[in-house]
């Protein structure tokens, strides 16, 4: 009884620490901060690369309407692509931080006149660039990339593999 008497104290303690901690995280005007900070870093690097943005449903809709389209993967070929991708998705790695200047050392050794052969020569081809996550900026990279290579018709699809899985859309893997 003395045992159990001692052990109280600590297991209210640990308790009141857990509510306190849950509160913490669940605290909704902290959480509407993060929100907006990350509302408008994406909001600026779209305004920076000059692209439109497509979402889940509208880039859906544009597969399955079998219209013509490239649809670009920026995540790493053997961690990401291949296990899984948007059906019909070709792979060109960006790296995260801004590529200013073209480096192939952060493309997977492949060059700006890889990345234009991949593209296509129809300038005004819808090109719709995705990669992991909203937080993820490798499709902004791709994103930029295409717009300054002189393609007109580029999207960024901001909320990449997890938003399509999230939403139940089929994925592929490389056989």
């Amino acid at each position: 009884m003395k045992f159990i008497k001692s052990l109280l104290p600590i297991v209210v303690l640990s308790a009141l620490m857990f509510m306190m901690v849950g509160c913490l995280g669940n605290d909704k005007f902290a959480q509407e901060v993060e929100k907006e900070t990350g509302a408008i870093k994406f909001t600026r690097e779209v305004q920076r690369g000059d692209y439109d943005v497509i979402s889940t449903a509208e880039l859906k809709k544009v597969l399955d309407s079998k219209s013509e389209v490239l649809v670009v993967d920026t995540m790493p070929y053997e961690a990401s692509f291949k296990k899984e991708h948007i059906l019909g998705a070709k792979q060109f790695l960006f790296p995260i931080p801004d590529m200013v200047e073209w480096d192939v050392k952060e493309t997977d050794g492949k060059t700006k006149e890889q990345f234009v052969e991949l593209l296509g020569p129809d300038k005004d081809k819808e090109i719709i660039i995705y990669c992991g996550f909203v937080k993820c900026t490798r499709s902004h990279n791709g994103a930029v990339w295409a717009k300054k290579l002189g393609y007109t018709n580029v999207k960024r699809y901001p909320g990449g593999i997890f938003a399509w899985k999230g939403a139940k859309n089929p994925v592929e893997a490389v056989k």
